[in-house]
């Protein structure tokens, strides 16, 4: 398998510290349009990852992200976000990332480098064939990922991953591997920049097209938000005035009594 370490190549554009900031932001702004044309070309690789992946979820599987560094943190984010935005419970999206949460912080560069260590960090949540696991790695190399992957087909978990380079290690062990291919970065080797774009966009595909699918989205609208402060109340009372067709203070009414949008919904007479 030929493998081009495309992530690593050398920045279209040189000479940085001698451009004005408004040449920085254009070239900045262009590449990161590159990014995004790169994800349209594997709308279909998308696609059939989440088609595989919603009925596991819908029979009770979990979606496990694994990343180090930049990717890992992508992972971490993308699950994190579910709970608030989808009401689900925080175990049937996690996100892993080498070094622990420790890393989201700080870099801990060299705990990528253990083959064994994704897989035993994974074994915390005792894995099974019902869940669902998609490493991240912009260079497609990183063995934290690559060894918790090739262990999880071993054990017959379905795998996927989201990577910067045409086969690259991670896809031989992916079932269902995507590869945004987005060029150099702005500052060679800078994957935090277009790559971490790329991921970040395919990671908020592959999270909101599943919980629309499992059924928390009605219309256009987050009926299972968690309401945790006044902005998300206002959100939930103008969801239920439109839904209801009833006024602010029915609205606020109903959600102090049933505690959900959707709970009001549904006893709403």
């Amino acid at each position: 398998m030929n493998f081009d370490k495309i992530t690593e190549k050398d920045s279209h554009y040189d000479a940085l510290e001698t451009k004005s900031t408004q040449e920085l932001l254009s070239g900045i702004h262009r590449e990161d349009k590159v990014a995004v044309t790169a994800v349209g070309e594997v709308l279909d690789k998308i696609e059939k990852l989440i088609n595989h992946l919603v009925p596991k979820m819908k029979a009770g599987g979990r979606l496990f992200y694994m990343g180090a560094g930049t990717s890992g943190r992508l992972g971490v984010l993308d699950a994190s976000e579910c709970p608030p935005t989808f009401g689900t419970n925080p175990e049937m999206v996690s996100g892993i990332i080498a070094g622990g949460m420790d890393a989201l912080h700080q870099s801990i560069e060299n705990a990528e480098d253990h083959p064994i260590q994704g897989w035993k960090d994974l074994q915390q949540y005792q894995p099974d064939q019902n869940d669902f696991v998609i490493g991240i790695a912009a260079s497609g190399t990183t063995p934290y990922v690559v060894g918790a992957l090739q262990q999880c087909q071993q054990n017959g978990i379905t795998t996927g991953c989201v990577t910067c380079n045409r086969k690259s290690p991670i896809t031989k062990f992916s079932n269902f591997p995507i590869e945004v291919v987005v060029g150099p970065e702005f500052v060679t080797g800078s994957s935090r920049m277009k790559a971490g774009t790329a991921q970040k966009l395919i990671l908020n595909m592959i999270s909101t097209s599943t919980m629309i699918q499992l059924g928390r989205v009605k219309g256009n609208k987050m009926i299972d938000i968690q309401m945790t402060n006044v902005k998300l109340m206002d959100r939930a009372a103008r969801i239920l005035m439109e839904e209801l067709e009833i006024d602010k203070e029915a609205a606020a009414a109903l959600l102090h009594k049933h505690k959900s949008i959707r709970a009001a919904i549904k006893n709403y007479a």
